[in-house]
């Protein structure tokens, strides 16, 4: 068994907080200079090495990427022959903890905007700590730790949506409530997109699964012929929607569409989509 201390999982988080808030990872920047060589409306073209020079500044100036710095949400993987040591004075400490001391120390210490209100509904009064933090945790083989740090902003996750298909539903259909959703995200969910797309399982799969396939990186292919097939479809058809960077016109609405998938009912057949802005903000460490 191998023992990871609490406070390297605390020290990681909030590099990894503050790293995903000011520097866009290379395979988005790569995917927006591509796109504005190849776009042919001259606004959306200025639009998107606009968006470039604003993620140069932010790494450069140590500044974040967008002023919603998102909602922190954490996926694990955790060998099953590793454990956590907690510090002498928190016996009592899990890996939940340490993730949430991670997110509030790099938020704190990256001057990051505090978003999260601790009641949904009655007082919504902010935490002042951008914790708790959602945490997806899952056991792999082996002896290490992968933290995923996904910083989440509100404008595009508020776009988002699900619904549960019959199970007769073909794959046209589908294909059209998905561009209609990507159509009402409109300009109020800053595009270009990276669109995450989750199908099967059930309702909560489906939703986690849509988030999960943000984490691809872009220009990667789907391992199933007929899902990579559809996820080219999907992205031809959702750049011809004409939204383009920002709202403001283009052949640039998105930047990639991914499809993660599971099994489901038989007499079901759920689908979630995740909409993701520009500004893609997601760093992993494995310790």
């Amino acid at each position: 068994m191998r023992y990871i201390k609490f406070q390297k999982i605390v020290d990681t988080i909030e590099a990894l907080c503050i790293s995903a808030a000011y520097e866009l990872p290379q395979d988005v920047l790569d995917a927006l200079k591509q796109a504005a060589e190849k776009e042919s409306n001259k606004k959306a073209a200025k639009t998107l090495n606009q968006l470039i020079e604003n993620a140069k500044i932010a790494k450069s100036e140590k500044i974040p990427l967008c002023q919603d710095t998102g909602l922190a949400v954490v996926f694990v993987e955790q060998g099953a022959d590793t454990a956590i040591k907690p510090p002498g004075d928190r016996k009592d400490a899990t890996l939940f903890d340490a993730i949430n001391t991670g997110v509030e120390v790099g938020y704190k210490k990256g001057y990051l905007r505090k978003s999260i209100v601790a009641d949904p509904l009655k007082e919504r009064k902010n935490t002042g700590l951008n914790t708790p933090a959602v945490i997806h945790h899952t056991i792999t083989q082996g002896e290490s730790l992968k933290l995923t740090v996904l910083t989440k902003g509100a404008g595009s996750e508020n776009k988002s949506q699900f619904k549960m298909f019959n199970p007769t539903a073909d794959k046209e259909e589908i294909i059209r409530w998905i561009i209609d959703t990507v159509k009402q995200a409109g300009a109020d969910a800053c595009p270009p997109f990276v669109v995450g797309v989750g199908i099967g399982g059930n309702f909560e799969l489906s939703c986690l699964l849509s988030k999960k396939a943000l984490l691809r990186n872009i220009g990667s292919a789907n391992s199933y012929k007929f899902y990579d097939q559809l996820e080219k479809d999907l992205l031809t058809r959702i750049n011809a929607l004409g939204l383009g960077p920002q709202g403001l016109g283009g052949n640039t609405t998105a930047l990639a569409c991914f499809i993660e998938t599971a099994p489901c009912h038989i007499a079901s057949l759920p689908v979630a989509v995740n909409i993701e802005c520009h500004s893609h903000r997601h760093k992993s460490a494995v310790i």
